[in-house]
């Protein structure tokens, strides 16, 4: 069931309230999803079984996306103003350096949540912000072009065609290698949630300059990527390893940039193993500080 917690920040027009809305299940060290650019927190739906089996899940609904309100006027949707912001959620749900995956838009927060020193580990799947310049003015054609679809689409013809596999590749086909696989429900939440989000433009007009550089030191990185991106190349992906040698760099074959539902099972092992990484290490360290008993 979805929760919501609320805070002030300081905008330029005084204090203002921001809110997110989140989804949180199972138990263990605490792990926090981060959706991609038009979804919600709903994308994460086909791993949270495997993962809440091992962690404290927490999926959010980025501000103005799903069903997070949008950001108060003055608030800023850069990185720089939306990370404290995804820190100070954590804080105020009593969470403290959770370990982060992220997809797309999502990746690209996790590697800056990593880099910030507010994550314990990090998995960044088709991460934003690894592109050329022309890759990124395709990929922000094409997710212009899904945005005027879902917000002219009439529901009736949008219903029609998420009832047959063939129609729901029409609606999800630019994100999905396989969006037949998606229900009806899925599918027209999904366009529903792209027609609706409120954070999509100030978000891509704060995407145009954004390029990721610099390493994200001192906690494990995996970077995963899907064979069959139609959205951010896959070419891209071993750009990340100039930036963050240490990272590990996981294939998602048969995937497309949303790899979630595209094959569940790889993209949870993805994530679980980054997270056992980072606390193996931890358990090692802490071991190495530990004077030996006589």
């Amino acid at each position: 069931m979805a929760a919501e917690v609320s805070f002030p920040i300081d905008t330029p027009h005084g204090r203002r309230t921001v809110s997110a809305v989140y989804h949180r299940e199972g138990s263990g060290s605490p792990l926090l999803l981060l959706h991609g650019i038009g979804h919600h927190w709903q994308a994460w739906q086909p791993v949270l079984p495997a993962l809440a089996e091992r962690h404290d899940v927490i999926a959010v609904d980025l501000p103005g996306f799903g069903a997070s309100p949008a950001l108060p006027a003055g608030a800023s949707y850069q990185l720089g103003s939306v990370v404290p912001l995804l820190g100070r959620v954590c804080a105020d749900l009593g969470i403290e350096r959770p370990h982060v995956a992220g997809n797309s838009l999502g990746g690209l927060l996790a590697l800056e949540l990593g880099r910030s020193g507010l994550a314990r580990s990090v998995t960044a799947l088709s991460p934003a912000g690894f592109w050329k310049p022309w890759e990124r003015r395709y990929a922000f054609a094409v997710l212009l072009s899904m945005r005027a679809g879902a917000r002219t689409l009439p529901v009736g013809v949008a219903e029609r065609l998420a009832d047959r596999p063939g129609g729901r590749a029409v609606l999800l086909g630019s994100i999905y290698a396989r969006p037949g696989r998606r229900t009806r429900a899925e599918a027209l939440a999904e366009t529903a949630a792209l027609r609706s989000a409120t954070g999509f433009g100030p978000t891509l007009a704060a995407g145009r300059d954004v390029r990721f550089t610099g390493d994200v030191p001192d906690v494990p990185v995996t970077i995963g990527w899907g064979t069959g991106d139609r959205l951010l190349l896959p070419r891209q992906a071993a750009r990340t390893l100039l930036e963050i040698p240490r990272a590990r760099l996981v294939p998602l074959p048969g995937c497309g940039h949303v790899p979630m539902n595209d094959d569940p099972g790889l993209v949870a092992d993805t994530i679980l193993t980054t997270c056992a990484e980072a606390e193996a290490a931890e358990t090692r360290a802490r071991a190495a500080r530990t004077p030996a008993q006589g």
